[in-house]
């Protein structure tokens, strides 16, 4: 019967920052809940905030699908932009490889995604491509239908998910180009000085933004290539992905216009256009090597001009500062948001998302895709506007919404675990918040490693302790505190009944404890403590 079903729709992340994006929808028969259909939309990454040094990106915590793998129908893909299909080479793997849905530009990013992240993979993909809007996928009850949105890349799609339950509307990532009356709403104005900047540059102009823009990509390629500019694109992922939307036919670049990173010296700087990654301070992106001095091919001129292209990640506020500070030192002509209009955003503004509303008229609202201050703050307009507060839904990481049939819907109690998975290097999830909280002390306050030697069977220092410092104090300028601690080694090693059991793990403790508080006493500095003992 229809009237004992429930829909559940569960965020694995997205509703407390901005990246992370997995949403799982789910529909069952009461007291059948092992014969679900599940489908997933997106599988984004996060960019790493300040305090989370040495981590590459975190993906949403999947624990909640284990065991659930054979009930996962399809993976839906929104757009290509990697905090919806960052974590795809990773996610889809341990999921069992589920079918893909997305449109051609999406679908081809994932592929060479998951080639980069280990070779041969993509054919393990098992895709179905949506070719029209109007394509359907039905999965038992559920029946996935799909709209074509605007956003700062092609082939972003929302989707309509159909069942029994009621019908979702997820639009994604999106923005509105014009109101019911046909009149614009995006500001092109970036457009125009983006132009005005191309002319009157008096030197070459160095464009950081994302590698997935491939839409603002193009539009600067037009810009430039219609004033006889000549364009150099660097960054493997950028010219990756244009070269994946000219063979999908969606970008036409006259073949004359663009030249070789390495070729740039050949060309007047005023004839120079060059695309870069790493607008966000990514260490290892084409921005950061230029500051750097470290890049092959570009050294920075005081008559250059460096444009932001891009919208500030959250998180990412000190890292992009500390960028634009070493740029002015070594440029006088720098462009960002704060200064120029010269970005545009692909996201929806509170009055589109309001205009939407009133467009579509549904029955409950669950704003999400920011955090959670965004949220609320969206709820609360949404409401201003006369809807009922009863039916929006303010929804965590982790939150189970439940849709009976029949019934009252209901964000329920429980939560499924949607801890941070860390990726550092190839480690997936094998840092823990212990191991980033130690990262966190040596780089606040550094280690100290205090190396005793000591007989074997009475326990007794054989010589003077050793002590290596890194990051903690310059040993050759603290001689009298280094000597100082070598002394409370000894005393500690003096004090200490060489009988007790287990004896080296003891004296490792007792160093650790003693001679962190002792520094602590003597300078108000706590740095990782590490003792080594060895026996002869």
């Amino acid at each position: 019967m229809v009237g004992d079903g429930i829909l559940r729709i569960i965020p694995l992340g997205g509703c407390e920052e901005v990246g992370r994006n997995m949403t799982v929808f789910e529909y069952f028969k009461k007291g059948n809940e092992k014969n679900k259909d599940i489908i997933i939309l997106d599988m984004g990454l996060q960019f790493p905030e300040e305090d989370m040094p040495g981590i590459d990106y975190i993906i949403p915590n999947i624990e909640y699908l284990k065991n659930q793998e054979k009930n996962i129908r399809a993976v839906v893909f929104s757009h290509g932009h990697l905090d919806h299909i960052g974590a795809a080479p990773i996610l889809l793997e341990k999921l069992g490889n589920p079918m893909i849905i997305g449109r051609d530009l999406t679908i081809e990013m994932i592929k060479h995604r998951l080639e980069d992240y280990k070779k041969g993979t993509s054919k393990n993909l098992k895709t179905s491509y949506i070719k029209s809007p109007d394509d359907k996928f039905k999965f038992g009850e559920m029946t996935l239908k799909f709209f074509a949105v605007e956003h700062s890349i092609k082939d972003a799609v929302g989707l309509i998910l159909e069942t029994p339950a009621g019908t979702v509307i997820h639009p994604g990532d999106w923005t509105m180009e014009d109101d019911p009356q046909g009149r614009p709403m995006v500001d092109y104005t970036h457009l125009a000085n983006l132009t005005k900047l191309i002319d009157e540059a008096p030197g070459r102009i160095i464009i950081g933004t994302f590698a997935s823009q491939v839409e603002r990509i193009k539009q600067i390629i037009d810009i430039a290539s219609a004033r006889g500019k000549k364009i150099a694109m660097d960054g493997f992922s950028m010219k990756m992905n244009i070269k994946i939307a000219q063979q999908l036919g969606y970008i036409k670049i006259n073949p004359m216009t663009m030249i070789d990173i390495k070729n740039i010296a050949k060309y007047p700087d005023n004839k120079l256009v060059i695309l870069a990654t790493g607008a966000q301070g990514e260490s290892n992106a084409v921005l950061s090597r230029i500051v750097n001095n470290s890049h092959h091919y570009i050294k920075l001129q005081k008559n250059d001009t460096i444009v932001f292209s891009s919208s500030i990640i959250p998180g990412n506020e000190r890292t992009i500062q500390r960028l634009k500070d070493n740029l002015y030192r070594l440029s006088d002509n720098i462009i960002h948001s704060d200064i120029m209009d010269v970005h545009v955003s692909g996201h929806a503004t509170l009055k589109e998302v309001k205009l939407m509303v009133k467009q579509i008229l549904p029955t409950y609202f669950i704003p999400v895709y920011a955090n959670h201050y965004m949220l609320k703050e969206a709820a609360i307009e949404i409401a201003k506007d006369g809807f009922d507060r009863d039916k929006i839904f303010v929804p965590d990481n982790g939150s189970i919404i439940e849709f009976p049939t029949n019934g009252q819907p209901k964000i329920i109690g429980k939560k499924v675990n949607t801890d941070y998975v860390f990726v550092d290097g190839l480690g997936v999830g094998d840092i823990s918040h212990v191991v980033l909280r130690d990262r966190k002390v040596m780089a606040e306050d550094g280690m100290i490693v205090v190396i005793v030697t000591v007989d074997r069977r009475t326990g007794r220092l054989l010589h003077s302790p050793d002590l290596i410092s890194r990051g903690f104090i310059y040993i050759k300028e603290n001689k009298k505190l280094m000597e100082e601690t070598r002394n409370k080694v000894k005393r500690i090693l003096k004090d200490t009944d060489p009988k007790i059991e287990a004896f080296p793990d003891y004296i490792k403790n007792k160093i650790r404890n003693d001679i962190g508080q002792f520094l602590f006493m003597k300078i108000e500095r706590r740095p990782m403590v590490l003792p080594v003992v060895i026996e002869v």
